[in-house]
């Protein structure tokens, strides 16, 4: 199975009133991601900023991005995925200007992360977006 795409999942939460719900679903999500291929757990791939362990690995072609990324925590591999539903797959451009943070808002997922995942959601956007940039003054 694969992520869905952004609208499913933005929709799924739109039907989950409860929280516990929420966070089960969010696990759910981060079970979807596609394993990192060998040797991806690297001090390069590492976000720094997060207290979890994340990964990311960034790729383009075709003037359009692409992620893959993990996480040794549960949750914070569901914010991962949102991530990369919402990013994967789009020009750099796109990616920066799109304001992920608002996303998350209007899940209502920022007011219940802890303000550490809160921080490290924050390093996990900036750090996709400074690929985003990279691949612009590359192009």
């Amino acid at each position: 199975m694969s992520i869905p795409a952004i609208a499913d999942i933005v929709e799924n939460f739109g039907f989950l009133d409860e929280w516990e719900d929420r966070y089960r679903y969010l696990i759910e999500l981060g079970r979807l991601l596609e394993p990192l291929p060998e040797g991806a757990r690297t001090a390069e791939n590492k976000v720094q900023g997060c207290v979890s362990q994340v990964w990311l690995l960034t790729g383009a072609s075709d003037g359009r991005l692409f992620f893959q990324g993990d996480s040794d925590a549960h949750i914070v591999k569901g914010l991962v995925a949102i991530l990369i539903a919402l990013f994967s797959g789009k020009p750099a451009a796109e990616i920066l200007a799109t304001d992920a943070l608002k996303v998350f808002r209007d899940l209502g997922l920022e007011e219940h992360l802890t303000p550490q995942r809160s921080n490290g959601l924050k390093s996990m956007v900036e750090r996709m977006r400074a690929d985003a940039r990279q691949a612009l003054a590359a192009a």
